[in-house]
């Protein structure tokens, strides 16, 4: 069996750390290297930390690397501006899909949200809107675009709106049934399975699009 090599950019925030366990899990992966801009609280044998400054990837190589796994992302109140946040959730996503372009990098999968419209009049869903368009002119060899819902996992730091919507969805979880099952709010570690098992298993297309609801129902191969 040909074993794989990953990246995982956004290593530390929800979803990343839970990308990064569950890459560390699995036996066709040989090594993964977290990104980061500060250091992981994750050792494993497999686990290499790279800590770099985002704001200088120009010169940056990645090496030989089969799957490039993009969960950046950050909230208005945290990037604390509109041009803050936007580097985050567009600019730097852009700029990695890039070096892994150049790198010949074999799948890019990246994380965008449930709404993402380059034409939507919320600024978080046209911010996302507009990743996946560029990322798509770009003409990866593979790019897998994941789009859950309110995301559920413990979080270092409290986001008020967030936690608060996900008392609401834990609370009403079982009525999200039909058309309601789009918007039920998703694991961390649920959204990071099906990152990997799409990854693993599904066939190398230019493009491919998930919703939360393919995302909730994705199960360990």
């Amino acid at each position: 069996m040909r074993q794989r090599t990953a990246v995982v950019i956004g290593a530390t925030g929800l979803v990343g750390q839970e990308v990064v366990k569950e890459l560390c899990k699995r036996e066709e992966y040989s090594e993964v290297t977290a990104i980061t801009r500060t250091h992981m609280n994750i050792t494993h044998q497999k686990l290499i930390n790279k800590i770099i400054d985002f704001d200088y990837l120009e010169g940056m190589h990645l090496g030989l690397v089969d799957d490039v796994y993009c969960c950046l992302g950050t909230t208005m109140k945290k990037a604390g501006s509109k041009a803050a946040f936007r580097k985050v959730d567009l600019d730097y996503p852009l700029q990695f899909a890039s070096l892994a372009k150049k790198n010949n990098v074999r799948q890019f999968l990246v994380i965008s949200a449930m709404g993402a419209d380059p034409a939507s009049p919320f600024y978080y869903n046209k911010i996302k809107g507009l990743m996946e368009e560029q990322l798509k002119e770009m003409n990866l060899a593979s790019l897998l675009i994941f789009r859950p819902s309110l995301l559920l996992g413990d979080r270092e730091e409290f986001r008020f709106g967030e936690t608060i919507g996900a008392k609401v969805m834990t609370l009403v979880g079982w009525a999200m049934v039909g058309p309601l099952k789009t918007y039920k709010a998703v694991r961390a570690e649920q959204v990071a399975l099906a990152m990997v098992e799409k990854a693993m298993n599904d066939p190398y297309e230019n493009v491919l699009v998930y919703s939360s609801a393919e995302i909730e129902k994705t199960e360990r191969s």
